[in-house]
């Protein structure tokens, strides 16, 4: 239960820094070092899901990060696809979960390399504060941060809204099917292609995954799946980290955020991938 708890706490503060669940970091663990079945380490990490996002996504509101009226907007279509994913999980075989986790953590890294420098550029010059488009406009989805580390107030104005909220529903599926929250596709999906800066994205997106992720843990209690046992430490250790991430995540570059970020999930798509070709050959 040690290592269960510290890897907890450490997914809590990654989760916290990067605005994923930590299921990225609490999946892997419980499979890859601890010898869980995939199913039942889903299952665990999508309850951490849950809590990391109450301890992060609170204090992220109060430093006025998080965008309410654009992560309400895209979380209708992400909860539809969560509630799918979980029914998807319950048939699909543990191999291909695997490898569907890998190939998904590799995507994401090589995306963070490939902007990490624009973003900081376009915070200081104000490159975000663009027109929107008609369903931005008229549900006021702008807004504007303080940024600590660039000492700049942010403006931003999303675009592109139709394939957000499309892609949303995709990111729901990933996270009621993985067990990871979806933030690792929330993030990009609001900055990339959504004009919305990184730090934004990860507070909103932190604010976003407690509800995907409820939908899906609904699923998996209604199922049996989720064990108090494995549930307990987990729950402890990601709200200790979440706080702690909060607290630092507006201090940092977004630059050096999206490197970091990138590193640790080309680490974890490895270890994935290697389970899963693994179970294929019967090893």
């Amino acid at each position: 239960m040690g290592l269960m708890l510290i890897s907890s706490i450490f997914a809590g503060f990654v989760g916290a820094l990067f605005g994923i669940g930590g299921g990225v970091i609490i999946v892997p663990t419980l499979t890859a070092f601890l010898g869980l079945g995939i199913k039942d380490a889903i299952a665990t990490s999508i309850v951490g899901v849950v809590a990391t996002s109450i301890a992060g996504a609170s204090r992220y509101l109060k430093q006025g990060i998080t965008n309410v009226k654009l992560a309400l907007f895209l979380e209708t279509s992400a909860t539809l696809g969560a509630m799918s994913g979980a029914m998807l999980e319950m048939v699909s075989p543990s191999s291909i979960l695997f490898m569907i986790l890998a190939a998904l953590l590799l995507f994401m890294a090589l995306n963070q390399v490939k902007t990490f420098r624009e973003e900081e550029r376009r915070i200081r010059s104000g490159g975000f504060k663009g027109k929107g488009d008609r369903i931005s406009n008229g549900l006021r989805l702008s807004g504007s941060y303080h940024d600590a580390a660039d000492r700049v107030r942010v403006e931003y104005t999303p675009t592109r809204s139709k394939l957000g909220i499309l892609m949303s529903y995709f990111a729901g599926l990933f996270s009621g099917l993985l067990g990871i929250g979806g933030g690792v596709l929330k993030v990009p999906i609001m900055n990339q292609f959504m004009d919305v800066p990184m730090k934004v994205s990860v507070g909103t997106s932190k604010f976003m995954i407690g509800i995907t992720a409820s939908t899906a843990a609904l699923v998996y209690f209604s199922f049996g799946l989720v064990k108090p046992e494995l549930a307990s430490p987990v729950v402890l250790g990601v709200v200790m980290g979440a706080t702690l991430g909060a607290m630092v995540m507006n201090r940092i570059k977004a630059g050096y955020l999206k490197l970091a970020f990138a590193s640790l999930l080309v680490y974890f798509s490895y270890l994935m991938a290697t389970k899963g070709l693994s179970l294929m050959v019967g090893a």
